[in-house]
């Protein structure tokens, strides 16, 4: 990439399709080292949660753009076509000497995303995961011209919504069986917006409901699946692993807290000051320090990327306008209002100290689930804190609670 372009790439405001990036000519920042990651870390199951907006749809398409076997898909459906020349000159192309490459395109993958579940009623957000289970089926549908398919039926029943509940709630491993037996590899399974049904079910008032689903389907498709090679989840919380992980063989969770993988989500110093260096930015670079680098995964400081981008993108062609809190606009805030509305004398004064730019000390629980949230008004700095809202400024042990 040259350091200053005649015409400057464009910026993928907007998409977060790994593929469609790519192909466009869009600037990117290289997060293709995450798969050498995994495949040297070899965790049968990885969930991912980072606060909106960092990046995990797009990893999530570019971890599908890199391991599927594309060559029997299809009938104008994306995700389609040779996808080794997308990681052309890419960090996983050099890494190991070459030798990573040599999983490109050789697996079945199962894609979903979640969040087109996020619907008012029951009712309709169970219909919607039908669907997004159904479209993944009809993905898959050379598999019905596969003679050693002896389940067709059963196949069609799904792709047709005419399945019954059970159905749908072990349909994914159901998949995972079929692709292995056609192409005698074991499929990879990426899903992402794992948490977004589970989030809204709680504030809408059906949690009981999804979590039920959610927990069957989950468990049928990564606890024991011999179809399985392995699986990577993406969402903004963890749910605790007794409400949908129950009994899988450890997952690998990897949070905000953790040190490991930390530079895959979101925007290092190093990569946002090369980004300001192609775009002729290099004077606001400390306004973009004070503005957007307030995160810390594990111990490595990051930056907000969709904040980034679109800075950059409104600087292009005014390159001394005033920087705006474009994350902050990116979807509801109803656990801020939860907080508000629950909040006691205590918590007010916290909110007062945080808005004024000050610090607060709270004892940090990764498992805890939705129905616990309310629980107490601690659970809910947790979840401010976990999905972004909060960072952290440095960290202690509790005495009183090791």
């Amino acid at each position: 990439m040259p350091s200053y372009p005649d015409i400057p790439t464009p910026l993928p405001i907007g998409n977060s399709f790994f593929d469609k990036l790519i192909e466009n000519g869009c600037y990117y920042v290289d997060k293709t080292l995450l798969i050498k990651d995994l495949l040297d870390k070899k965790a049968e199951v990885t969930l991912f949660t980072r606060p909106r907006r960092f990046g995990k749809t797009l990893n999530q398409t570019m971890l599908k753009c890199f391991f599927e076997d594309t060559r029997e898909l299809g009938r104008g459906v994306w995700g389609t076509g040779d996808k080794r020349t997308l990681f052309n000159g890419l960090k996983i192309e050099a890494a190991g000497e070459g030798r990573y490459m040599e999983w490109q395109g050789q697996y079945p993958v199962v894609y979903l995303s979640l969040k087109g579940a996020k619907q008012g009623s029951w009712e309709l957000s169970y219909a919607m995961l039908k669907t997004t289970i159904m479209d993944e089926f009809r993905r898959h549908d050379y598999l019905l011209d596969d003679e050693r398919l002896a389940e067709k039926e059963h196949y069609i029943r799904i792709m047709q919504d005419k399945g019954s509940d059970k159905d749908y709630a072990q349909s994914l491993k159901f998949l995972t069986e079929c692709l292995e037996k056609h192409h005698n590899k074991k499929a990879i399974i990426l899903i992402d917006e794992y948490d977004v049904p589970l989030e809204n079910s709680w504030f809408r008032g059906f949690y009981s409901e999804m979590i039920d689903f959610i927990r069957s389907l989950f468990e049928s498709v990564l606890k024991n699946n011999s179809y399985l090679e392995f699986a990577v989840l993406t969402g903004c919380l963890r749910v605790s692993r007794e409400s949908i992980f129950t009994g899988l063989n450890n997952p690998k969770m990897v949070s905000i807290q953790n040190r490991e993988y930390a530079e895959h989500f979101g925007f290092t110093q190093s990569e946002v000051e090369t980004m300001l260096h192609y775009y002729h930015l290099e004077h606001r670079t400390e306004d973009f320090r004070s503005w957007y680098n307030g995160y810390l995964f594990g111990d490595t400081k990051v930056y907000n990327p969709w904040s980034v981008i679109n800075a950059v993108d409104d600087l292009k062609g005014h390159p001394n306008i005033f920087l705006a809190p474009y994350w902050s606009n990116t979807s509801g805030n109803d656990i801020v209002r939860k907080l508000i509305d629950k909040a006691d004398d205590a918590a007010k004064k916290d909110l007062e100290t945080l808005i004024a730019g000050g610090v607060i000390q709270k004892i940090i629980h990764e498992d805890i689930t939705y129905n616990e949230m309310e629980d107490s008004i601690d659970n809910i700095w947790n979840f401010l804190f976990f999905t972004g809202y909060l960072t952290k400024k440095n960290e202690g042990v509790d005495e009183k609670n090791r």
